[in-house]
């Protein structure tokens, strides 16, 4: 049977993807060279370019996908409880064990930050994760859970301390102790019942 163009055109797509973030992921993003993710994907550099423009543009799209599998990564985490609170408390320890996925640390916490810029990233992270916990904190402030207070900021505060808290994790630090403190920053945040 023959490999229609299309076919042929998503496979070397999702090749170069594949090597590019085993890549980014065990060397970092500075000391990648988009030929030799070519050459390892069995492709052209032409090919390379031609799919994502340079290696910024492969990055971009690693970092889409690592973003998109983290999101869905928290969201079947919390979706394991029927109760709305533990769901939290679930997502938020799935995001921090995120954290010792080389992938994630390399290429979400470390490089997608300066490569990207911090803009951007936040608003890939925006896209994922950050959308989960923005959507877990209205259930819980419309159910009564938490006070009645602005979503936005408080997500801001959560996703910014629970990146900070993943990049440390990744760092060598301990991961026992920041679930413990992020479960006390949570209860914090608990209506009294």
């Amino acid at each position: 049977m023959a490999v229609s163009r299309a076919e042929q055109r998503a496979a070397t797509r999702r090749a170069l993807l594949d090597e590019g973030r085993r890549r980014f992921a065990a060397e970092g993003y500075h000391h990648v060279v988009l030929a030799e993710v070519a050459r390892a994907a069995g492709v052209t550099k032409g090919a390379a370019y031609h799919h994502f423009d340079s290696k910024a543009g492969l990055f971009r799209a690693v970092v889409r996908e690592v973003q998109q599998e983290l999101g869905e990564r928290v969201a079947t985490a919390a979706e394991r409880y029927e109760d709305l609170w533990e769901q939290l408390r679930a997502g938020c320890r799935a995001f921090l064990a995120a954290g010792t996925d080389p992938a994630v640390r390399q290429i979400l916490l470390i490089d997608a930050p300066t490569v990207l810029g911090w803009d951007e990233w936040r608003a890939q992270d925006e896209e994922s994760s950050a959308l989960h916990l923005a959507e877990a904190l209205t259930a819980l402030t419309e159910a009564g859970i938490i006070a009645d207070q602005p979503v936005e900021p408080l997500a801001r505060l959560l996703s910014g301390a629970m990146n900070e808290a993943a990049l440390w994790i990744a760092r060598g630090g301990d991961a026992q102790a920041a679930e413990q403190a992020l479960d006390r920053l949570l209860a914090g945040l608990h209506t009294p019942a």
